[in-house]
Formats: structure tokens, sequence, C-alpha cells
């Protein structure tokens, strides 16, 4: 017989004592494959099993640890392992039910006259104590001394198997081992990493497990932050730069015909002092549906242009860069701006137009979709780079596009808030500006939400504003409709509607049709020749239709918070009432949460702090696609001063050493590359 090798961190799990290719599997839904995934695996909650309650002490509701013995056992209705299992106990004080649900096989598991430790939820009747479906095991297992940990589990492993299991792998030597520099462990006065991971698994008692759970807290929030610095396609901090001083915001300031709002004005004055500096600009504007961040970006094009160099304005979508196009020209054009478009889709002569226009100076500011990165497009001296709804482009994009200057100045923004507590974590290396108030005169969005019986009442009111000369949208979650989920889609509404309003014009709008289809449905829209827009959320971003004043969202709780949020800023562009029309296709809690937060407040902060409430800081980042790890114990909300915290440690490790070379700090720098699997990749 071949002897097995000795374990180690990596060993996979399947070396280990009763672990077969099926438990191995399971394990693997887990995201367990080897003994270091294993104790990553981190308790959901704990059973303290220290002190015994008797039995004639325990109230309803109450959740208790019980020593009694077994005194009989029997089977309840139902075939097999299906059937309810019920144990008779008792100790010193008096007796117990014990029931177990779809537990037949647990028959012989246990033998009257022995003790047993029960942990679960009691019910009281009138002295009739019942406990249901408890953790349990023998009064000798050495477990049951202390605090117990619960796993999350999948089909075939049970929590008695990783307990078992996380004993054996807290005994592999190596298996935690110490990454964070012994200066940050000084300086934070963090415990070791393994008395962390043991202690975080099998807590020796309350104090333990506090001085685990902020060390591994602290560890996570800390290799976050400090990879997220290391990237060197994020527009570090501290680039050198060139000094970008003129009168062209103040020009463009008092062009204007209102004046700008405090949050605005602040903006400028923080954007305008970045260019004036010695240090590239690395700027994120961030400002609700409305609050006039265009205004902003105009005013550093014109600061940048009348200091002789050349803008670059990239926005998402071939619509959003025609509009951008077209105010631009319109405001900048009569101070002496002169601005192009390039798109994808230009005719060969307006393109190649454009390209020379770029090339030797002749175009002050170049506006435009992906086409302004593309191989043939070269400045003649780039200053200033913006990019618009910046979270719908890679890091790759926007450097490609900052690669075509000489270090210039970055500006990027978007009309998603970001809660402060996640803005500190995702872009602690660039310097936020925040708009938040709307220009005055602006009328708020009424908002309101109906059930399915209501749906004909916001029809209704929709039909009405159509009638007086209106537009409106109505959204759907799905294009076709979906098999095995219930919600309306596009194509069936645009149906319903054309059929039940044939004097009406109507349009169906969807990311599955051709660009040129898109674009030609939206200028019917833009110029009034379609009265409603029946679209799913491509219009999510860059419509404006000023005339536009209805948005009625079927099946709200298909989207989330911050999506309906962003929807609803599709409207009341204009001097004109406008409304969003919330209808629930179901009985949900959290549809109705969301719908009801929308009907309360239209402050896009607020709602960003609600939607990350409600998501969880997981679902919020959307970790996988930007190729961060999951957090397992940290929350950014909860968390929100050790955020801060771990951030100020990475900054100042990380400027004793940039790329974390020194001997004494190789350990992270291994860590981070694998948690991470490509530090330069990471896209935010």
């Amino acid at each position: 017989m071949v002897k097995k090798a000795p374990l180690g961190a990596r060993s996979p799990v399947s070396d280990m004592k009763g672990v077969g290719p099926k438990k191995a599997e399971a394990l693997g839904r887990l995201g367990i494959t080897d003994v270091r995934s294993l104790l990553s695996h981190f308790p959901r909650s704990y059973e303290d099993m220290r002190s015994a309650r008797p039995i004639s002490s325990l109230k309803d509701g109450d959740k208790a640890l019980v020593k009694a013995r077994v005194l009989l056992t029997s089977l309840g209705r139902g075939f097999g392992a299906k059937r309810t299992l019920r144990v008779l106990t008792e100790d010193d004080s008096g007796r117990m039910e014990v029931l177990f649900f779809k537990a037949g096989f647990m028959m012989k598991s246990f033998r009257a006259g022995e003790e047993y430790c029960f942990f679960g939820k009691v019910k009281n009747e009138n002295g009739r104590v019942t406990m249901f479906h408890p953790s349990w095991a023998e009064a000798s297992d050495a477990e049951t001394a202390g605090i117990v940990p619960v796993y999350p589990l999948v089909s075939g492993v049970t929590q008695k198997d990783l307990r078992k299991l996380m004993r054996e792998a807290l005994e592999v030597p190596g298996a935690c081992p110490e990454e964070l520099p012994e200066s940050v462990l000084a300086s934070e006065k963090l415990c070791g990493r393994e008395y962390a991971v043991r202690n975080i698994h099998f807590p020796g008692d309350e104090d333990r497990f506090s001085e685990a759970r902020y060390r591994l807290i602290f560890e996570e929030l800390f290799d976050l932050r400090t990879a997220l610095l290391l990237s060197k396609d994020r527009f570090g901090a501290g680039r050198k730069g060139r000094s970008i001083i003129s009168g062209g915001a103040e020009r463009f300031i008092e062009s204007l015909p209102f004046s700008l709002t405090g949050a605005q004005s602040r903006s400028v004055k923080e954007v305008t002092s970045d260019m004036a500096s010695d240090r590239a600009m690395n700027r994120l504007v961030q400002g609700d549906v409305g609050s006039g961040k265009t205004a902003v970006a105009e005013a550093a094009l014109m600061q940048a242009v009348d200091a002789g160099l050349q803008g670059a304005f990239m926005a998402p979508t071939e619509i959003l860069a025609g509009q951008h196009y077209e105010s631009l020209k319109r405001d900048l054009g009569p101070l002496g701006a002169r601005v192009v478009l390039l798109t994808g889709s230009m005719k060969a002569s307006e393109r190649n137009a454009a390209l020379r226009a770029i090339a030797d100076g002749s175009a002050d500011v170049a506006v435009g979709t992906h086409a302004l990165i593309s191989e043939g497009v070269s400045f003649r001296d780039l200053g200033l780079v913006i990019t618009d709804e910046q979270h719908r482009f890679g890091v790759n994009q926007r450097k490609k596009l900052s690669e075509k200057g000489a270090e210039p100045d970055v500006l990027v923004m978007t009309a998603t808030p970001i809660p402060r507590t996640l803005a500190v974590v995702l872009y602690g290396d660039l310097d936020v500006s925040v708009i938040d108030e709307l220009p005055p005169g602006r009328k708020s969005i009424i908002t309101r939400k109906y059930g399915e019986s209501g749906r004909k009442d916001a029809y209704r009111l929709l039909l009405s504003e159509v009638e007086a000369g209106r537009q409106a949208y109505i959204v759907a979650p799905f294009i076709e409709d979906p098999e095995s989920l219930d919600g309306r889609s596009a194509e069936q509404l645009y149906a319903e509607f054309r059929k039940a309003h044939p004097g009406i014009s109507c349009a169906l709008l969807h990311g599955a049709m051709k660009q040129s289809d898109k674009d030609a449905v939206m200028e019917s829209f833009s110029s009034g020749e379609v009265s409603v827009l029946i679209s799913t959320v491509v219009i999510e971003v860059g419509i404006n239709v000023p005339n536009a004043s209805v948005m009625l969202i079927e099946n709200t709780e298909r989207f989330g918070l911050a999506q309906l949020h962003q929807l609803r800023g599709r409207v009341g562009r204009g001097s004109d009432q406008a409304y969003c029309l919330l209808v629930l296709g179901g009985d949900s809690e959290i549809a109705e949460e969301r719908a009801d937060t929308l009907c309360s407040t239209s402050d896009g902060f607020v709602i960003a702090e609600k939607d990350l409430e409600m998501r969880g800081p997981g679902e919020f980042f959307g970790y996988r696609q930007h190729g961060l790890p999951q957090l397992r114990l940290a929350d950014p909300v909860r968390h929100v001063k050790l955020v801060e915290r771990a951030g100020r440690a990475a900054e100042r490790l990380l400027s004793e050493d940039p790329e974390l070379g020194r001997p004494e700090n190789a350990a992270l720098r291994s860590r981070l590359d694998e948690l991470f699997v490509n530090i330069d990749s990471i896209t935010i």
C-alpha cells in the first residue's frame, strides 16, 4: 500500500481522511479544493454549547443547549428516510420531545439511556417542551465543550464533516502562513494569522473570537486596497503631469445663460485646481441624473483648449456620443472651440476628415465612442481625457485613450451614485467631486407604485400625458417572453399597445437590434414622430428627450433599485411635471421595499446606500466582472472605519515599497497576485 505524503497547505481535500470522490466533488461546489481553501470557508454563525440549561427553565422561543438522556425513539408518518423522527428525552428537571423532519435514516443514531446534547429552538406549550430539528452530538463528544461553528453547506456535506475536516486542517504545518508584513501587524496591533484562523473556526472564548474576526476583516480590506493601489492600469495618484492654466473655464461660465449651482461651482474649482497643478489630474465627478455634470466637463475642456491643448470626450454609446457632440458644439463653439465627432458607424469620408482634424490640431475637442481609442486615431497634443458613464468602460480602454497624450489630465464621470463607503474602497486613488444638488426650478418626478390590479390606472395616466402632447417610455425586463420566468416582455407589450391604441404612434427598442435600427428608432422618438417608446433597459443611459414626461416600468421586481433610479432619470428633463410609474408583477417584499424607497426619495445617494443595504456589498460590487475576489467577512458598510484604516495602512506600506519588492513584503505580494489573478488587469 502506497503511503500518502504528509498534508500541506496545497494538498487536495481528497487527500484528507474520509474524503472520497463524491465528498470531494461536493466540497468543490463550496469552492473548497485544497487545505488552504478549506480553512477560508468561514462559519456563517456559531452555537454556544458551553453551558447546558435544565429543561424546566426553557421558555417558548428560546434557543438553547440541553443535555438529556434518550428514553425512546419513534418514527412518524411517511416512507423511508422522509419519515419524521421523534426522540423523547429527559434530564433531572423534566422531559422534552425532540423532533427531526425527514430523518427516518437517523433512527439508529440515538440509543436509549445514553446522554446527548441538543442545540435548537424550543416550543413550550403549557409545559410541553419540544425542540425542532436541532444540532446534536453525543454528550461525550469534545466539540460540545465550546463554541461550535455552523458552516454554509451543500448537498453531500454535513456540519459534522466540515468540523472534523477543519480540525484536521488546522494541524497541517504551514496551512496558515503569515503574509501581512510585520510593520502592519505591529502598527495595527493585529493577532497572528494562525491564531486568527484557529479562533474564527473554533473560538476559545468571545475575546479570542473578536481578535480573530478583527484581524481577518482588516486583512480582506487591506488586501483589496493594496491591490487596487498597486494596479498599474489604474491612473494612480501622484503621476507627474503638466500645469494647465488658462481663463477658459471662467470664459465658459460667463457665457452661460444661467448660474451654476453651488455644487457645480465647487466641482469646477476642484477640477481647474487639479489641472493647474503639476500633478496629473485623476478625478471622479459623481452626480445624480440632471445634476449638471456636463457643465463641469465643458468648463474643464475650455480650460484645456484655451491653453492650446486638445480634449477627448468618450461616451459608451453612439446615441450618447451624438448628444454630447451637439451640446459641446452648441456651448463651446461660440467660444472658438472646434468640436468633431468620431464613431464607428460614420461614413469613411466623414471619419477620415475627423481623423485629420484630430491629428493636425484643427479639432480642439474630439467626442466619440470606443472609436477614439482605435489605432488610427492620433492627437496633436492631448491634454485632457474625459469619460462619461465611466463604469461602462474597462480600465484598459481608459488607459488606451490616456496614452494618446503625454500624461493628460483624466476626468471620469458617473451618474450612478456610489455609496461613500464603496467609493473609498474602489476609487481611493481618485479624487472625488460630488454634485449633490439639482439646478433650481427642476420639478421633482412624482413616483407611484401599482400592483397588477392597478395597471389600468397607470396606463390611464400615461395615455392622458400622451394625449396632452407629451411622450412616454414603457420599459420591460425582457426582450421576448421568458419560458421559465414570470414577467412581461418588450415585444409582448409592443404588440398589446399597438392593438389597444392604434391611433398612437409607438416604437420598439431593445439591445438585440442593429445599431442603425436603434438609432433610427431613437431619432423618431427624439423628433416627436413617435409618442410611446417601448423598450428594455437599453434606454437606461444616454437618452435625453425633454418632452418625455412618463416612465412606466413593468415588473418592477425584476430591476435593481439603482437601475430603477437611472430609468426614472430619463424623464423630468423638461419644464412639464414628470411621472415614474412602477408596476409590480408579484408579491415580493423586497420589490415593495424598493418601490417604497423610490416613492419616498429622489436623492440618488440615499438610494445608493439603500441599494447597498438591500443587495449587500458583494452583489453591489459585481466582483467577478472586475476581477475582484469575494469578501468573506468584511462588509464595507458596517466596517467603514476599518475600510479607512486599512486604506491608510496600505498607502503607508506602498509609499515605502511601491512595488512590494522588499523581502519582508514578498509573501504579501505573492498572495495578492494569487488572490487577484493579475493585479494589473483589475477593471473598475
